[in-house]
């Protein structure tokens, strides 16, 4: 369903962010890091001043936060990732947002997720478009403002300048249709996973039509926001970064018998797209 475009809440934080990687053009030709010293890479530096200035990053910091992603993508345009952080969300102590930075990406800084107490966990999964050989990070800024990283390389190219694999037209009449469901069980109190299934191209502006020739323009979704009884429990600041048709499983966690949770999208040409699924928690 699309409705009128409504102004969503934005934090000056991730304007900055995300307009880091574009911002850094003199440093996309870089050389392949090696491997096993992904600190080295000058873009990743550079971000890292941006977006924490001289905060310290705990890294490795595999007893709080996981990146799982494959070592070789079968295909650049599709690759899948998850991010687990491995403590419950709670009131005392939880993950505020996760930054997910690509480093050769040609928007390296290219999406910030978004937690809450009543998230349950904070987890994500999606799949992202990889344009080179590199490593991709996940940092975690807890409530607290400590900062905790994990890092994975990724064999893959060519991510951001494939083309679509759904012919224009028919992305477009389906444009902004949503699927929202829950995976598994519900259990009042316990963090259950959701699912969020959104048809959009998601055009990077890097991918050249093969009968016009000309470059497609960017069209992608850039906001989202999921509630769960009027309470917010997770919500993302994205680019083309993320495949097309965007794919996200998150965890939110069931309060009461009944509740509905409530997905708000909105796409770089203002376009706003609104889905409701009403959940029920086992007692």
């Amino acid at each position: 369903m699309i409705t009128k475009p409504r102004s969503l809440p934005r934090r000056r934080a991730v304007l900055g962010t995300l307009l880091a990687g574009a911002a850094l053009p003199a440093l996309a030709q870089v050389s392949r890091v090696p491997v096993d010293r992904p600190d080295d890479n000058p873009r990743w530096q550079a971000l890292r001043r941006d977006m924490f200035g001289g905060r310290s990053v705990r890294s490795p910091a595999d007893d709080l936060i996981r990146l799982e992603a494959p070592t070789r993508a079968d295909d650049g345009a599709v690759v899948p990732i998850a991010i687990r952080v491995q403590q419950p969300q709670s009131p005392e102590r939880y993950v505020k947002r996760i930054v997910l930075v690509i480093d050769q990406n040609p928007s390296p800084a290219g999406a910030v997720f978004y937690f809450t107490p009543d998230s349950g966990r904070a987890e994500v999964e999606t799949r992202v478009r990889i344009d080179d050989y590199t490593h991709v990070r996940a940092i975690a800024e807890m409530n607290d403002g400590s900062l905790h990283m994990a890092v994975r390389h990724v064999k893959a190219s060519g991510g951001c300048s494939a083309p679509p694999g759904k012919d224009p037209q028919a992305a477009l009449a389906t444009l902004g249709r949503m699927k929202m469901q829950v995976v598994g069980a519900l259990a009042d109190g316990q963090p259950a996973m959701a699912q969020l299934m959104i048809s959009h191209p998601n055009h990077s502006g890097m991918a050249m039509d093969q009968l016009t020739r000309l470059f497609t323009p960017a069209h992608f979704v850039r906001r989202i926001d999921v509630t769960y009884g009027g309470r917010l429990v997770f919500a993302a600041d994205v680019d083309f970064t993320i495949s097309e048709n965007p794919h996200f499983r998150f965890d939110f966690l069931p309060r009461g018998n009944d509740g509905e949770l409530r997905a708000v999208v909105v796409d770089t040409e203002g376009k706003t797209f609104v889905s409701t699924l009403p959940v029920r928690a086992a007692p």
